[in-house]
């Protein structure tokens, strides 16, 4: 539940802020993006500090390497979190913690189903519904996010590239 609430507060007062007048907060994506990079920078560091034990616990017993796979998912979620930040990479970092929330979707479906959960609040429906809208808000993010501009320097007998 600490993500879904780090995620809505974070964008929320983002949003306010703009509201407020912080121009470059203004943008509903913008504050969205700022949101799921405090959730993934939450999350990350779980990995690491409090909860890595249930972490690898959770981790399917048919995958191989579960600290590794644990740390893995940890550093990638740090890197996702920062690249959200910098908006040249906002759309590539939520693209790939999108693909990070689908691959790791076994093991949150693993742990509901085991009933080895973390909390007795998080069976299946709701932990999946959670899933679902964080991968909608990465999607949402890697679709708005700015596109890199192209160079408009003249290439070859002075057409534009």
């Amino acid at each position: 539940m600490e993500p879904l609430i780090t995620l809505a507060t974070v964008t929320l007062l983002l949003r306010a802020a703009g509201a407020l007048g912080v121009r470059a907060l203004r943008a509903w994506p913008v504050a969205l993006r700022g949101g799921l990079a405090a959730m993934f920078a939450v999350t990350g560091t779980v990995h690491f500090v409090g909860m890595r034990e249930e972490l690898v616990a959770m981790v399917p017993p048919a995958l191989p390497a579960p600290g590794l796979l644990v740390t893995a998912t940890g550093v990638l979620e740090l890197a996702g979190a920062a690249g959200l930040l910098w908006p040249r990479t906002a759309r590539w970092a939520a693209a790939g913690l999108a693909a990070l929330l689908v691959a790791m979707l076994p093991a949150n479906v693993h742990l509901a189903l085991t009933g080895t959960d973390l909390a007795p609040h998080q069976e299946l429906l709701p932990r999946t519904a959670m899933q679902v809208l964080f991968l909608a808000a990465a999607a949402t993010v890697a679709l708005t996010a700015p596109r890199r501009r192209r160079s408009a320097t003249p290439g070859p007998a002075g057409s534009r590239r």
